[in-house]
């Protein structure tokens, strides 16, 4: 079970404080969503940090589980955190979330869900995106305004 699992079975639905990673994936200037099966909203491909690991570590270890993927480099953009990544789960969990948001470089392998985490993994034009979890609207706010090149990598 994860750390965060294991701190929900004594402080229940309790406001928890959660470090993690979350990863930019960009192919042909589109990003790389996932449709969340805990929210039922788009969002980022990332998760929480575990006991000992680095937030590196944990960017590689949650595109893999989540995506299938596997990046050669993650290059950090920025840590988030604040009023904005608060988030009351549909289960009454609380969280407020501090972000290390990566972009994933080099990245291969085939795209598949491999955790049960989303219902579908896609690939949207920034300017066109689905309904989005409210975390990573902000996360995408946040790069759109002080790194939009990020948005051309490919």
């Amino acid at each position: 079970m994860s750390y965060l699992g294991e701190l929900r079975k004594v402080v229940g639905h309790r406001p928890l404080l959660s470090a993690g990673a979350t990863v930019l994936v960009i192919k042909n200037g589109k990003l790389l969503l996932n449709l969340r099966s805990d929210t039922n909203t788009w969002g980022i491909p990332g998760g929480a940090l575990e006991l000992g690991e680095s937030l590196e570590e944990t960017a590689h270890r949650e595109l893999r589980e989540e995506t299938g993927l596997t990046a050669e480099k993650m290059s950090l953009l920025t840590v988030l955190s604040g009023k904005d990544f608060y988030f009351e789960y549909p289960n009454g969990d609380i969280l407020y979330s501090v972000v290390a948001l990566f972009v994933a470089e080099n990245v291969s392998g085939d795209l598949e869900i491999t955790d049960g985490e989303s219902f579908e993994l896609n690939y949207f034009d920034i300017k066109d995106l689905p309904n989005l979890e409210s975390r990573a609207k902000s996360m995408i706010e946040w790069v759109s305004e002080n790194r939009p090149d990020v948005f051309i990598y490919t």
